[in-house]
C-alpha cells in the first residue's frame, strides 16, 4: 500500500504531481517495467486516485497524464464519482483504507466537494495541497482569514441546498487543510500564493517538464491562450469573441489554443470571425508548449499560464504577454470579486 495517495481531477492537477514527486521522489514500482528503475530498499510507490470529470476534453487529456504517470513509475487508479449519484459513496468506501493507511495525502483541489467527502476519511499527518491553476491564490486567502472554501466566481451567489448539504465536509476538510495539532499541510506552487501561518512553500520550478520534453521548436507567430471565463458566466461572449480579434489582428497571431472547457459552438464562431487556427491540445499547455512548435510570443488572458509558462519555457527566448480583461466585458451575473481577483493575476504575472 502507498505511503503516499494523490487525489486528482484536471490534467493540470496531474501534472503538478508528477512536478511534486520529481522533487519529492516518494517511491518507483516494485516490480519495474524496461527503462523504470526499481523501487529503492523499503519505499512504497506513489498511488494517483484519478476522480475523472465529465467533459471529453478534460477526459481526454487525464487519459494522456495517467500513461505519462505510469511511465514515471507510478501507480494509477482511474475512479468514475460522477457516473451516478450512488458512486461517490462507493468510491468512498472502497477508497477508505487506503486514506486511512496513507502516510501523506496529495490533492489538488481543495474546492472539490469530492476532495471535502474524501479528505476527513484520512488520517494522514501530512497534506499537500499542488497547484489547480489560480484557485491557489484563492485558496491560501480564504484559509487566512478563515472563510469557506468557495470559488471566486460561485462567491456571492445564493448557497444551494447542495451547498448545504456538503457544508459539514467542506468544515471538515478546512480544519485538515488547516496547519497545527499534529498536522503537517505543505503548499507546492508556482503561483504567487501566501499561505497561512504553519503552511510550507514550497517553489514548483517545472523542472520535470523541462527534464522530459523538448526543447521546443520555436516559430515566427504569435499565439493565443484561450480562457473559459465565457463559458463560467464571467464573460460576455460577443465581448470576448471581440477581444480575441483585436488581439489576433494587433498581434498577427494565428493559432488559438484552446481551453480544455471551452465549448464547441464558442470555438467554431471564434475560429470565424477571426481565422485562427484552433488548437485543441491533447496535454496541459505547459507540456505542448514545451514540446513545441511554439510562437515566439504567446498572449494569454488571466490564467494560470501566465504563471506557469514561463517556467516551462525557461531559457527559450518566447514571450508571455498578460492581456487584462476589460470591467465592461463582465456579465451582470459576474462575482463582485471578479474584477480584483482577475487584475491580481495578471499583474502578479511575471513578463
Amino acid at each position: 500500500m502507498s505511503e503516499t495517495l494523490a487525489l486528482v481531477e484536471s490534467p493540470v492537477q496531474l501534472l503538478n504531481v508528477l512536478e511534486w514527486a520529481h522533487v519529492n521522489p516518494p517511491a518507483a514500482p516494485s516490480a519495474a517495467r524496461p527503462g523504470v528503475a526499481s523501487a529503492a530498499p523499503g519505499r512504497r510507490p506513489l498511488t494517483v486516485v484519478v476522480l475523472s470529470p465529465k467533459d471529453v476534453m478534460s477526459r481526454g487529456q487525464l487519459r494522456r497524464m495517467t500513461e505519462l504517470a505510469m511511465d514515471e513509475g507510478h501507480n494509477v487508479r482511474w475512479c468514475e464519482p460522477r457516473a451516478s449519484r450512488t458512486a461517490l459513496a462507493k468510491i468512498a468506501t472502497e477508497l477508505t483504507p487506503e486514506l486511512r493507511r496513507a502516510r501523506r495525502i496529495v490533492l489538488g483541489d481543495p474546492f472539490s466537494r469530492l476532495v471535502q467527502v474524501l479528505l476527513p476519511l484520512s488520517r494522514a499527518r501530512e497534506i499537500t495541497v499542488v497547484d489547480d491553476g489560480t484557485a491557489t491564490m484563492e485558496f491560501t486567502e480564504l484559509l487566512t482569514r478563515g472563510a469557506r472554501l468557495v470559488r471566486w466566481h460561485r462567491s456571492g451567489r445564493r448557497r444551494s441546498p447542495a451547498d448545504t448539504a456538503f457544508g459539514a465536509f467542506a468544515s471538515a476538510a478546512r480544519r485538515r487543510l488547516t496547519p497545527g495539532h499534529g498536522r503537517e499541510v505543505e503548499l507546492f506552487s508556482s503561483m504567487p500564493a501566501t499561505p497561512p501561518p504553519g503552511m510550507a512553500l514550497r517553489a514548483n520550478r517545472f523542472g520535470w517538464t523541462r527534464a522530459r520534453f523538448g526543447p521546443p521548436l520555436i516559430t515566427a507567430s504569435t499565439d493565443i491562450v484561450g480562457t473559459s471565463l465565457v463559458e463560467t458566466g464571467v464573460v460576455d461572449p460577443e465581448r470576448y469573441l471581440s477581444a480575441v480579434g483585436a488581439l489576433a489582428r494587433t498581434h498577427g497571431a494565428t493559432r488559438y489554443f484552446a481551453h480544455r472547457r471551452e465549448s464547441p459552438d464558442k470555438l467554431r464562431a471564434l475560429a470565424a470571425a477571426t481565422g485562427l487556427e484552433i488548437v485543441r491540445p491533447d496535454l496541459p499547455l505547459e507540456l505542448v508548449a514545451r514540446r513545441g512548435p511554439i510562437g515566439h510570443t504567446v498572449l494569454s488572458f488571466p490564467s494560470t499560464v501566465l504563471h506557469t509558462l514561463p517556467l516551462a519555457l525557461q531559457g527559450t527566448g518566447v514571450r508571455i504577454i498578460p492581456c487584462d480583461v476589460d470591467p465592461a466585458w463582465l456579465t451582470e451575473n459576474a462575482s463582485p470579486r471578479a474584477q480584483d481577483f482577475l487584475a491580481s493575476i495578471t499583474g502578479t504575472a511575471k513578463v
